[in-house]
Order: structure tokens, then C-alpha cells, then sequence
């Protein structure tokens, strides 16, 4: 193994360490939902608005960090949306209302989303295109530390502390991974001023990278099949806390073991692209995750499903989604070398995106919501990978490249 490889393979420790930022910001207060609500003398639907919030704010703020990790580098803008989302966390720690907390929110995923956004154009710029499926793979063990750990320490603060105390916890993690990248994360792309920041130019870059028939198939059906994670996410406490009356320590140790089958999804993708392209894995994924979305659908409507068929159902929805995202991710990026920080950031933004859509109609409609949207996101996204397979032809891999030939 060259040094150069080994120092990339390090670096991995640090990208997932960014990766967790949201993930953390999402997962952790989930439990403190029914407090919120009492303390903002609302209801846990009007709190999960803040969710959908957050998610509007992380997917608009991906559009404008896109072109200025391309300009300016990768640890700038880094460094400035982390100053942001640890001041916004310090200051949803003291909001005095709902409105003010919800706008709050928002900022703070303005300021988190570089995170992400960031470590997916690294992978990029660290590691062939051959081997990125793998290496977004790998990233979901240190993302999977957040739905493991985040609801049962954020349980443990509400019943010790009170939630308020959660984002203070929040702006410390984020300070430690801001040390972590100014200290030891190398640069991954040199400054281009060539890239304007002007409205125009940034509008026909995204413009130009969205007609790729590659980029906007495999991103729009990943978006969309990974959009029945955002529904769990928003719909599960109203699910297991409202509907089956579950505490919250509870939830957070059901959340913990419905997520693994996402992590396991993730790293079962590993093995499989030994065997497997990642078009196929796809595929098949895809299929699956039609197949149990309908089920859960048909069973729900009729109520023959009980808590343990749920549970069940949703932990194999989930392994489906923690297969088709990297490999989504992966061959939605392909094409792109020197615009990798806006193609990432749309790619994010489009993903985030119809998440923060289907989370904001929960909000609106409740429980029933996560029912409908979790069968017809996937039935969607299999409509749009089988349009657009059309205009693409196989992928072509050899030693050192695989390149995306199309018509």
C-alpha cells in the first residue's frame, strides 16, 4: 500500500467525524420532543416543524456552499459554517419561544450543512471514482454512532439536565470536530478563482451539472428513495411515542436498533460491490424497498399490522435505504472531478431536499403520512431510475478509471 493511500485511508476517521454533525443535530433531540412541546405549550406535530425546518435550511444551504468550496477550498467555508451552527446551538439552548427555536433551527442548518456537503466532495477528491461506493459506505460507520448513541444521550439529558441542555452538547461536539479540521485535516482542493460566486454563473454551473443524464437519474431516485428515511425520522416519534405510547428512553433504544438495519444496509454494500456493480445493487435495492413500503402501506390501511410486524417492517425499509444511498452518491458524482463541490452540493441539495418536503408533510398531516409517503417515495424513485437508464449505458471500469459513457 502506497503512503498516499494510507494517508487517505486516515483521513476517513476525520471525514465521518463531519458527516455526524447533522446527524447528531437531527437525532438527538427527538426524544425531547414531548418536553419541548410542553414547555412551548404546543403539540409534538408543531415541534416536528423545527425538524423540517432544519431540514430546508440544510438543503438551501448546500446551494451556496457548493461554489464556495469550489473558490475559496475545502476548510475555509468549514471553519465559517461551523462558527455558525455552534452559535446557533448556543442560542436554540435559550430560545424563549417556539418561533424563535424554529428560526434558530434554520440558521443552524445553514451553518451545519458544510459539513456534510464538505466531506462528500472530499471522498472525491481523496479517492478514485471506483472505489467511492465503498468509501460512502465506510462513512455510514461513523454516521451510524448518531442514531446508536444521539436518542439515548439525549434521553439521558432530558430526565438529568432538561433538553435545553441538548444543543449545549451539540455546539461542544461541533467545536471539537472544528479543532479536529483545522488540526489535522489536509486540504483537499486548491482555491480556483476561476469559479465566479456570481447569481449567473453559479445558476449555469448547477444548470449545466443537472443535465447530465447520470447525475440527475441516480441523484433524483436516491433522493427519493433516501427520502423514506427523512419520513422515519420525522413520523417515528409520533408513531412510538403518540401512537404506542412508548417513554423516552424507550424510543431512543427502539430508534437505535430500527436504525442499524440502515447502518447494516450500508455496510452490507461493502461486501456486495466485491460481487456486484453498484448500478445492480441499485436495482435490486430499489425493488425490495417498493416491495416493503407497499406491504407496509396495504397492512397499515387495513390494520392487521401490530407493533412488532412495524418494527420489523421499518428495520428492512431501512437496510434497503442504507444500500441504494451510497451507490446513488457514487455514480451521481462519477462525472465530476474539478466541480465536485457543486455537484456534491446539488446532489446533497436535491436529497435534502425532497427529505425536508416529505418531513414538513408529516408535520402537517401526522401519522397517516408516514404511511402513504414511505411507499410512494420508493415507487417514485423506481419510476425515475427506470426512465433514466434509457439515456445511460453501463459503466466502464478498469485499473485506474471508470468513466460514465453515455449517448
Amino acid at each position: 500500500m502506497t503512503t498516499r493511500k494510507r494517508n487517505n485511508i486516515r483521513i476517513i476517521p476525520l471525514l465521518g467525524a463531519l458527516c455526524v454533525v447533522t446527524p447528531f443535530a437531527i437525532d438527538m433531540y427527538l426524544p425531547a420532543f414531548s418536553n419541548i412541546a410542553a414547555e412551548f405549550k404546543t403539540t409534538t406535530a408543531q415541534i416536528s416543524l423545527s425538524l423540517s425546518t432544519y431540514f430546508v435550511g440544510f438543503a438551501l444551504g448546500q446551494v451556496l456552499y457548493g461554489p464556495l468550496l469550489d473558490r475559496l477550498g475545502r476548510k475555509r467555508p468549514l471553519y465559517a459554517g461551523l462558527t455558525i451552527y455552534i452559535l446557533c446551538s448556543m442560542g436554540c439552548a435559550l430560545a424563549p419561544n417556539l418561533k424563535i427555536f424554529v428560526a434558530l433551527r434554520f440558521l443552524e442548518a445553514l451553518g451545519g450543512c458544510v459539513a456534510q456537503v464538505g466531506a462528500v466532495a472530499m471522498v472525491r477528491d481523496f479517492f478514485p471514482v471506483k472505489d467511492s461506493a465503498k468509501i460512502f459506505s465506510l462513512l455510514f460507520l461513523t454516521i451510524g454512532v448518531s442514531p446508536l448513541l444521539a436518542p439515548t444521550i439525549g434521553s439521558a439529558i432530558v430526565a438529568g439536565l432538561g433538553w435545553r441542555w441538548i444543543f449545549g452538547l451539540l455546539a461542544s461536539i461541533a467545536s471539537a470536530i472544528l479543532a479536529l479540521t483545522f488540526f489535522l485535516l489536509p486540504e483537499g482542493h486548491q482555491p480556483d478563482r476561476s469559479v465566479s460566486m456570481r447569481p449567473g454563473p453559479i445558476a449555469r454551473g448547477f444548470w449545466a451539472i443537472l443535465k447530465n443524464p447520470q447525475f440527475l437519474t441516480y441523484s433524483l431516485a436516491g433522493a427519493f428513495s433516501f427520502a423514506g428515511l427523512f419520513a422515519f425520522v420525522a413520523g417515528s416519534p409520533i408513531i412510538f411515542m403518540d401512537g404506542y405510547h412508548m417513554g423516552t428512553k424507550t424510543f431512543g433504544i427502539v430508534f437505535a436498533v430500527l436504525v442499524m438495519g440502515f447502518i447494516g444496509g450500508s455496510q452490507l454494500n461493502v461486501l456486495l460491490l466485491r460481487w456486484f456493480t453498484s448500478q445492480q445493487i441499485f436495482f435490486a435495492a430499489l425493488l425490495v424497498q417498493v416491495a416493503i413500503g407497499a406491504v407496509f402501506y396495504l397492512g397499515m390501511r387495513n390494520q392487521v399490522l401490530g407493533l412488532i410486524s412495524t418494527l420489523v417492517s421499518f428495520f428492512f425499509f431501512l437496510s434497503c435505504i442504507g444500500l441504494t444511498y451510497p451507490n446513488a452518491a457514487a455514480l451521481g458524482l462519477a462525472r465530476f472531478s474539478r466541480d465536485t463541490g457543486r455537484a456534491s452540493a446539488l446532489l446533497g441539495f436535491l436529497q435534502t431536499g425532497t427529505g425536508a418536503l416529505i418531513s414538513m408533510c408529516i408535520g402537517l398531516l401526522g401519522v397517516h403520512a408516514v404511511i402513504a409517503l414511505l411507499s410512494c417515495t420508493a415507487l417514485l424513485a423506481l419510476v425515475i431510475l427506470l426512465i433514466g437508464r434509457m439515456s445511460i449505458q453501463d459503466l466502464v471500469v478498469d485499473e485506474n478509471v471508470e468513466t460514465i459513457v453515455m449517448h
